[in-house]
């Protein structure tokens, strides 16, 4: 039997009937964060179709490392889930013409209390790229100093800080099921920027 027939393809070449015209896009809501447009795209040879979008501003998510390798992590109540309290890894939405730098700092000290000297960026990513345009700027923060909590008055946020090791555990489990923070810990893990995450085995990938 030969292999190569059952390969799936690395790629797929774009054919003319597969790409999408944008033909309209309708505000529908405007948000104190972000907005909720009704954006109308065809494919030649097809009806127009319509698909809600959500214009995000950008945000960041940061993983504060204190000295000692210890992660400063926040739990958060999350309306949208039910008013769950989820772990999560500090982030915050972009101000109007505000840099991801700029913003990452702000929002450290607001939620979490600390002030970092050092920031670390890990990249970007889309966070929901079927609904949403918003890209996230992940960073790591070192040389972190107390300052205070400056809470905006609808944030319900607790700062709890933890070892890495049960960090790690807490990621194996799904205890921490938040995604910007789960991809925001496994890259500062790849990069070595969690210094004590001291995990004793691979991250497992399939069934064991």
């Amino acid at each position: 039997m030969n292999a190569d027939r059952h390969a799936k393809p690395t790629s797929i070449a774009p054919t003319p009937d597969s790409d999408y015209v944008s033909i309209s896009r309708r505000l529908v809501h405007k948000g104190r964060k972000f907005d909720l447009h009704v954006a109308t795209i065809q494919r030649p040879g097809r009806s127009p179709i319509q698909r809600e979008v959500i214009a995000h501003p950008g945000a960041v998510v940061v993983v504060p490392v204190l000295e000692d390798g210890r992660i400063v992590m926040i739990r958060v109540r999350r309306w949208p889930v039910g008013g769950e309290w989820l772990w999560e890894c500090c982030a915050g939405t972009l101000e109007a013409g505000e840099e991801p730098l700029a913003c990452v700092g702000r929002e450290l000290v607001e939620e979490t209390g600390y002030e970092a000297a050092t920031f670390t960026p890990l990249g970007w990513f889309y966070t929901t790229p079927g609904m949403t345009d918003e890209r996230m700027h992940a960073f790591v923060a070192t040389d972190l100093h107390h300052v205070g909590q400056s809470l905006e008055e609808d944030e319900a946020i607790r700062v709890e800080v933890l070892e890495a090791d049960r960090v790690w555990a807490m990621l194996e489990s799904g205890e921490i099921c938040d995604g910007k923070t789960v991809l925001a810990l496994m890259r500062a893990a790849e990069r070595g920027l969690i210094p004590s995450l001291g995990r004793s085995k691979p991250l497992r990938s399939g069934n064991p």
